[in-house]
């Protein structure tokens, strides 16, 4: 794809491999890195859009799994920020595509800009997919797509459906896994700017919540 390859050429020759290490040491070794920091990057995807031409939600989602087919984690961040631009002419048949992007090579970086600012404004777009979430939260679901669908609101404030929220904040309650204890009290974080009381409310009524969770749902109260 002309797209990603323009990318790789651009990006490929910002590549600082000592910048690259202790990128890759901060991530737990978990992807390789060509070097590039965030703020040169967004300058640097800046160039790769100029003058490119629109893209179908087909060749946007081609063009982002094309880039999450590459090893270094820059070009992922690129596909994110790439479907966040993009988010408000998604449809509901991008969804597989998101599905296969934060089940693949997952990890908190990819996964929350993917959930927040992409498959949220999604969901808010086309209701009917909160039963999408529904599924995702559900038992025995990978645990990146439970994440996801605790966090999908985040961005909702007013909009947030909170009985939703928290009740798939009591379901996965009893997680051990730091991921999902983190996404619940971020979530429940953010909503209490909206409406502390609620939050509080949850708080005392669910005991079960780990300490993770209840220090970061009322970080700010």
């Amino acid at each position: 794809m002309q797209l990603v390859d323009r990318l790789q050429d651009v990006y490929g020759a910002a590549a600082d491999p000592e910048r690259a290490a202790p990128m890759r040491a901060y991530m737990r070794d978990r992807f390789a890195f060509l070097g590039i920091p965030s703020t040169p990057r967004r300058e640097l995807t800046r160039e790769v859009l100029r003058d490119a031409p629109a893209l179908t939600e087909s060749s946007l989602c081609d063009a982002a799994l094309a880039c999450w087919a590459l090893p270094e984690r820059e070009y992922h961040y690129f596909a994110c920020d790439l479907l966040r631009r993009e988010a408000r002419r998604l449809t509901p048949e991008a969804l597989p595509t998101l599905r296969t992007l934060i089940t693949t090579k997952p990890w908190w970086d990819t996964v929350d800009t993917l959930a927040a600012h992409t498959v949220g404004p999604l969901v808010a777009a086309h209701p009917f997919l909160v039963s999408t979430m529904d599924q995702w939260a559900a038992p025995g679901t990978d645990l990146w797509l439970v994440r996801t669908a605790i966090l999908h609101q985040l961005r909702y404030r007013r909009n947030t459906d909170f009985n939703r929220l928290a009740d798939y904040c009591d379901s996965w309650s009893a997680e051990p896994d730091f991921f999902i204890r983190k996404a619940i009290g971020w979530s429940l974080r953010e909503y209490a700017k909206t409406d502390p009381a609620a939050v509080r409310a949850f708080v005392a009524t669910h005991p079960g919540l780990s300490p993770l969770s209840v220090r970061e749902a009322l970080k700010n109260l």
